[in-house]
């Protein structure tokens, strides 16, 4: 449960980290990329509720 709880709030710290720093996001600009991104998270947690 507690995984659950510190992924948003790093992505959260993260994202207001780079706005505050005027850094750009470490994140892909278009759609397709920001599937890539949740489809690579949720197969992660897949693999860790399927494996662990």
């Amino acid at each position: 449960m507690m995984e659950l709880m510190v992924g948003p709030v790093l992505a959260l710290a993260i994202g207001a980290g780079c706005r505050l720093l005027d850094i750009p996001l470490p994140a892909p600009p278009k759609l397709q990329g920001a599937l890539l991104v949740l489809a690579m998270t949720v197969g992660y947690l897949l693999g860790d509720r399927l494996l662990g």
